[in-house]
């Protein structure tokens, strides 16, 4: 039995000369950093990346190893989607806590900076495709009827939505009147 299994667990006090609170940091790229330097071994990174909860009182993130925990912050979104892979007619998502779940595209959204976020954990965290996994999506994009951008898997066209509705393909503009730089 893990300590984390003690109904009380996540009420206890810290041990002596310790706190909840730490400096650990997940940015909105998914790099995780303690007292502001990178947390550069590949482990370690790992293992913050699969003790992800949020504390069942106050809702805050935490790490949560089954024997202690700490809060953390989290820039952007806790979870991200690293890569994309066909599966018997579905897409599979791997996780960066080393899951899988499977693409509901209907739950995509377009977030700050054209990036797709998307529900994942039963819908208690949003996770966020890097974007490597977001380029990987490209092989089943497709046009729709109405110009809206569509994945295409299995014969099934589901479409992508912004908050404000579908995501459309949009013509491209016409640079020769602009002045200036495009970049």
């Amino acid at each position: 039995m893990k300590p984390s299994d003690h109904p009380d667990f996540f009420r206890l006090p810290p041990p002596e000369g310790r706190s909840r609170e730490s400096t650990i940091r997940l940015d909105g790229e998914g790099r995780f950093t303690h007292d502001g330097n990178p947390v550069e071994h590949p482990g370690m990174a790992r293992a913050f990346a699969s003790w992800i909860q949020r504390h069942p009182d106050d809702g805050r993130f935490i790490l949560n190893n089954g024997y202690d925990w700490s809060y953390f912050q989290v820039e952007d979104v806790p979870f991200f989607v690293l890569g994309v892979e066909e599966r018997g007619g579905e897409l599979m998502l791997a996780l960066s806590d080393g899951s899988e779940t499977p693409l509901d595209a209907e739950s995509l959204r377009v977030g700050r900076a054209g990036a797709l976020y998307l529900p994942v954990k039963n819908g208690l965290f949003f996770a966020r495709f890097s974007q490597t996994a977001q380029l990987s999506l490209g092989q089943w994009l497709a046009e729709g009827e109405g110009g809206e951008l569509v994945l295409e898997i299995a014969g099934l066209r589901l479409p992508l939505r912004t908050a404000g509705g579908p995501l459309m393909i949009e013509a491209p503009r016409d640079e020769s009147s602009s002045s200036g730089s495009a970049f």
